[in-house]
Parts: structure tokens; sequence; C-alpha cells
């Protein structure tokens, strides 16, 4: 059952070599179609993660977000899954599940190599998130 805000649950971190990998699972507040366009446009995600310079919302289309690079998008599936890999910030996937009657739940996946992102860091941003769907 969802409440009235979000909740982002423990985040998992995983290194494989020089490889990292982040999980969150976040519970939106929001019905999917509410939540896509924060994923998927440069004024959703401009919002929390990252002024974007580029995007274009295809498979393989061009993606520039500010402080984290510039590189393509690795998946798009319209209203579940929006993956953006880029040179300096990895791969980060953002995959949407319905989750009760009226949320969703957002299932996150960054892979990075070396030094990069922090689990604080993200969850910084996804209170961010969770604050522009309530807003």
């Amino acid at each position: 059952m969802t409440g009235k805000t979000g909740a982002i649950e423990q985040g998992t971190s995983q290194t494989h070599g020089n490889t990292h990998i982040l999980h969150f699972l976040v519970r939106l507040p929001r019905p999917m179609e509410s939540v896509w366009p924060a994923l998927s446009t440069p004024e959703g995600l401009a919002g929390w993660l990252a002024p974007v310079d580029t995007l274009e919302p295809r498979l393989g289309g061009a993606v520039g977000l500010r402080g984290l690079g510039s590189g393509r998008v690795t998946a798009w599936d319209v209203d579940r899954v929006a993956e953006y890999t880029v040179e300096a910030g990895g791969r980060m996937r953002f995959h949407l599940e319905r989750d009760g009657e009226t949320g969703s739940a957002l299932r996150f996946t960054h892979e990075f190599q070396g030094e990069g992102e922090t689990e604080r860091g993200w969850r910084d941003r996804f209170e961010r998130l969770i604050e522009s769907l309530e807003g």
C-alpha cells in the first residue's frame, strides 16, 4: 500500500573490480504516467537530476546531462524504461512499475567505473524527485 509521500528504500551497492553498481527502489505516490515525464523529458530531468543539454527520446538517441556527461540512450520503452549511458556518469537505468492503485515503483540501477556517485548523492536526488512529484 502506498501512502501520500514517497519512500526511498535501502540502496544496495556492489563492486566488481573497478565497476560499481548501485540499486535503489523508490516508491512514488503518483501513477507511472505522471512519473514518466520526470525521467524522460529535459524539463523533468532538470527538476531533480541535472540540467539537460541534449535529449533525443529514443533508443540510440543523444543525451547530454550537465555535470554527468554526454552519451546515448541505451534503452527506451515508453512509460517504463529509460536508460542513459554517459561518458563521465556511467549507465543509469530507470525502470518504472505499477505499485498499488495510484502509485509507482522506480527500480534504479547505476553502473559506473572508478570513483563516482555515492548512495547518499542518489538518495538526495530521489528526495528531490519525490518533492517535485508532490509539488
